[in-house]
């Protein structure tokens, strides 16, 4: 398994990030070229050798045109902008949950609603490209798993568009209370992790680390520290431990079980589903179970306790087995489409359509779905499954 471990010895941000990506080995040619496929324009992305301190490494800048404004962008929109690209539907997937996940801390921050929640500098042009750049980095680079490292806190204050805060900045604080993340208080004066890196890192990693083989160190270098990434490889083929929440529900309007199920995907749930029991007093009833990350645990119990009737959540660590996969898009009759490869042992085992691009593909055709799921499942298997009969 290709994984990534943040070693955020002096801090984090979102240039700190891209900078080691491209450092690292990541061609700043293809990462901008992806970048193109968002609907953002009056940018250029920058990036160059820098030396700070004892280390050298690679400083990215987003350069905004003159005429570019740093806008004031909602959840919404910032999610329209992701969901109108063309990029791949894994990297749109861990985008939203970034700025879904930042947004849930705003609004707790400052006592609104997601809904009321507007961006300032986390919804500039910039931010965005620092985000999305960071995923679409992982994704081109073939990561399958992200860890890090304890983060490292600084104190004083910084001014922003709500004014003068304390640092470190109360959205940094809320996004690693939700996800549990382990911090560091430093005797240094300064913001050391920004708001964009605690949502890109809380979303993305898990803080801890199995054993692995380091092939490749990247240095980013920031305007006063560095961050280091470890590429390696681990033969482990465990996931982090993960947990499952359930709780018995039988008092809830049947029509709001979807909405729930989306807002925790939304939150970062790996799997969610309904399970049909039989309650006390012989009342039909459901039980509701998530899979997830421990890192997701406090977002998740939080949506559930908000969206449903439930008074209690049972939680459980489990252990998962999984094989190796990752999401290709290839090139069929109809159009692009992507598709699920499945390895054992890094060999092709069985490669599975992704329904989001055939139900694409089936409305562009007038098309069956079924019939655009046999097309690409038959490019699909003559590309990575030749011998099958």
């Amino acid at each position: 398994m290709n994984i990534a471990y943040l070693d955020c010895f002096a801090g984090a941000g979102g240039d700190m990030l891209l900078g080691a990506l491209i450092d690292i080995g990541l061609p700043l040619s293809e990462l901008t070229s992806e970048l193109c496929k968002l609907p953002l324009t009056g940018y250029e992305l920058r990036a160059e050798k820098a030396q700070c301190g004892p280390l050298t490494g690679t400083r990215v800048t987003v350069a905004l045109d003159e005429a570019q404004e740093a806008e004031h962008r909602s959840l919404s929109q910032i999610l329209d902008i992701i969901a109108a690209s063309d990029l791949p539907q894994p990297v749109k997937g861990q985008g939203a949950r970034i700025f879904s996940r930042l947004a849930e801390a705003e609004a707790k921050v400052h006592g609104i609603t997601v809904a009321e929640v507007h961006f300032h500098e986390v919804g500039a042009v910039d931010a965005i490209v620092d985000v999305m750049g960071v995923v679409l980095g992982f994704h081109l680079l073939g990561v399958e798993a992200v860890f890090a490292s304890v983060l490292p806190l600084g104190y004083g204050t910084v001014d922003t568009a709500h004014g003068n805060l304390p640092l470190p900045a109360p959205a940094t604080l809320e996004l690693l209370a939700m996800s549990g993340a382990p911090v560091r208080p430093e005797a240094e004066a300064g913001e050391l992790v920004t708001p964009t890196a605690a949502a890109i890192i809380t979303t993305l990693a898990s803080f801890h680390c199995p054993p692995f083989t380091l092939e490749r160190i990247g240095y980013g270098v920031g305007a006063r520290h560095v961050l280091r990434l470890w590429l390696g490889q681990t033969t482990e083929v465990t996931t982090p431990e993960l947990l499952l929440l359930q709780t018995n529900i039988d008092d809830m309007n049947p029509e709001l079980y979807g909405y729930v199920m989306e807002r925790l995907f939304a939150q970062g749930a790996l799997d969610v589903w309904f399970i049909p029991i039989q309650m006390k007093k012989n009342r039909p009833a459901v039980t509701l179970c998530v899979l997830a990350s421990a890192q997701a645990e406090g977002a998740l119990i939080e949506t559930i306790l908000r969206e449903t009737s439930t008074l209690g959540i049972r939680v459980q660590a489990v252990g998962r087995r999984q094989a190796e996969r990752e999401v290709v898009e290839i090139e069929t009759s109809l159009g692009r489409a992507a598709v699920k490869l499945k390895r054992l042992h890094g060999s092709p085992v069985a490669v599975v359509p992704e329904y989001e691009d055939c139900r694409r593909l089936a409305l562009e055709h007038s098309l069956p779905l079924q019939e655009v799921y046999r097309i690409v499942s038959s490019a699909a298997d003559a590309m990575f499954l030749p011998s099958r009969p």
